[in-house]
C-alpha cells in the first residue's frame, strides 16, 4: 500500500475563506477570464494577500482584454467578505525564452508530477482526503445557505486515522463574536460532522472545535494567503509524492498542471479497469521538450504498470491538452476542495483501457 492503513495518518482541508485559498480562485478566475475570450492563453498568475492589500503578479500572453482587479473583487465578495482591498497588479508578458520551447508544443516547465487514484471510495480517493474537504464545504454550503447564521467565511479540517479506523475530527471555523464556543461545537457538531459519519464512528470518535477558543478574526483581516501554498489540500493530503508545481492560475501549457491532472486521469483509469486496488503514476519532463523523460505507473502489489500506461495514453502536452480539453475555462471551480474526486471535471472520467 502506497499510504500504510495499519499507521495513523491525517489530512486537512480548508474553506474558501482561507487566504492561500483566496488567492487561489482569484489566481484560476484569472485564467479562465483569458481562456473565455482566447482559449491559446498563456498565463501565469500568482496572488498575495493580507491586511487590506492584494498583489496579483506574473505572465500573461493572450488577446484577452481582462480587468484583473475586477475580477478579483468579484471573487472576494462571492465568497463572503466585503472590506476593501488595496489591489495592485503587475503582469507582463511570458518570457521568449519560455514560449520558444512551448510554441513548438514542448513542456512549459521540467518537473515530476504525480497522479494516484484508491478504490477505497467512489471519489478513487483516500476517505479521510474524502472527509475533510466534506467538511470543509459543508462549513461553506451552510454559511451561505444561511444554516448557521454566525459562520464566517474562513476555516479549516482535519481528520486522523488509526488502523484505517477515524481517530479525530477537528473543525476549526470563524465565527462572529456573539455566539459561545459551547453553541459553535454544538452546532457544528449536530450539523456538519455528525451528518458524514456512520454510528459507529459517531461513538468512537474525538471531536475538536475550535481548539484555541476562539476564531472571530479571519481571512485576510487576520493572516496572508498566496497562490499555491496549499499543495497538499489540493491533491492528496500528503499520503503520496508531490512534484512540488502548483496548479493554480497556469494555463495547462505547464506540466505542473496539466500532467498532474493526466496522471490521477491514467491511475483513476487503472483501478477502474481493475490494474490494481492503488496506483501511482509518475512522469517527468524537460522545458521545451515534449516527450516526456520518465513515465512510472504501478499498483499496489509493485507490479509495473508502464507499458500499459504508454500503450494507452499521450503524456505530449498538446496531447493532454486536447484530450482533456484543457483550453476550456473550467479552472475556478478546482481551487477550493481538491483537484480531484469531482465528477464534472475531464480527468476524472472513466475511459475503457485496452
Amino acid at each position: 500500500m502506497f499510504y500504510k492503513h495499519n499507521n495513523n495518518y491525517t489530512v486537512e482541508s480548508v474553506t474558501s475563506g482561507h487566504p492561500d485559498k483566496v488567492c487561489d480562485q482569484i489566481s484560476d478566475a484569472i485564467l479562465d477570464a483569458c481562456l473565455k475570450q482566447d482559449h491559446k492563453s498563456r498565463v501565469a498568475v500568482e496572488t498575495f494577500g493580507g491586511h487590506g492589500k492584494l498583489i496579483i503578479g506574473g505572465e500573461v500572453t493572450s488577446n484577452a482584454k481582462v480587468d484583473y482587479e475586477k475580477v478579483a473583487r468579484d471573487v472576494y465578495k462571492e465568497i463572503g467578505y466585503d472590506e476593501n482591498l488595496e489591489i495592485i497588479v503587475h503582469i507582463v508578458t511570458q518570457s521568449p525564452d519560455i514560449a520558444m520551447g512551448v510554441d513548438t508544443g514542448g513542456a512549459g516547465d521540467q518537473g515530476i508530477m504525480y497522479g494516484f487514484a484508491t478504490d477505497e471510495t467512489k471519489e478513487f480517493l483516500p476517505k479521510g482526503v474524502v472527509l475533510a474537504h466534506k467538511l470543509a464545504s459543508g462549513l461553506e454550503k451552510i454559511r451561505k445557505s444561511g444554516g448557521i447564521k454566525w459562520l464566517r467565511p474562513d476555516g479549516k479540517t482535519q481528520v486522523t486515522y488509526s488502523n484505517g479506523e477515524l481517530q479525530t475530527v477537528l473543525v476549526s471555523t470563524q465565527h462572529s463574536i456573539d455566539i459561545s464556543q459551547e453553541e459553535i461545537k454544538k452546532e457544528i457538531t449536530e450539523k456538519i460532522i455528525n451528518p458524514l459519519l456512520s454510528d459507529e464512528e459517531k461513538k468512537n470518535v474525538k471531536i475538536l472545535v475550535n481548539p484555541t477558543g476562539q476564531f472571530i478574526q479571519g481571512g485576510f483581516e487576520a493572516d496572508t494567503g498566496l497562490t499555491g501554498r496549499k499543495l497538499m489540500v489540493d491533491t492528496y493530503g500528503g499520503l503520496i509524492p508531490h512534484g512540488g508545481g502548483c496548479f493554480s492560475g497556469k494555463d495547462s501549457t505547464k506540466v505542473d498542471r496539466s500532467a498532474a491532472y493526466m496522471a490521477r486521469f491514467v491511475a483513476k483509469n487503472l483501478v477502474a479497469s481493475g490494474y490494481g486496488k492503488e496506483c501511482l503514476v509518475s512522469v517527468a519532463y524537460a522545458i521545451g521538450m515534449a516527450e516526456p523523460l520518465m513515465i512510472e505507473a504501478i499498483n499496489e502489489k509493485g507490479e509495473d504498470l508502464a507499458e500499459i500506461v504508454k500503450k494507452n495514453f499521450d503524456f505530449r502536452p498538446k496531447a493532454i491538452i486536447e484530450r482533456l480539453g484543457l483550453q476550456n475555462p473550467i479552472f475556478q471551480q478546482t481551487a477550493v476542495y481538491g483537484h480531484f474526486g469531482k465528477e464534472n471535471l475531464p480527468w476524472e472520467k472513466i475511459e475503457k483501457i485496452n
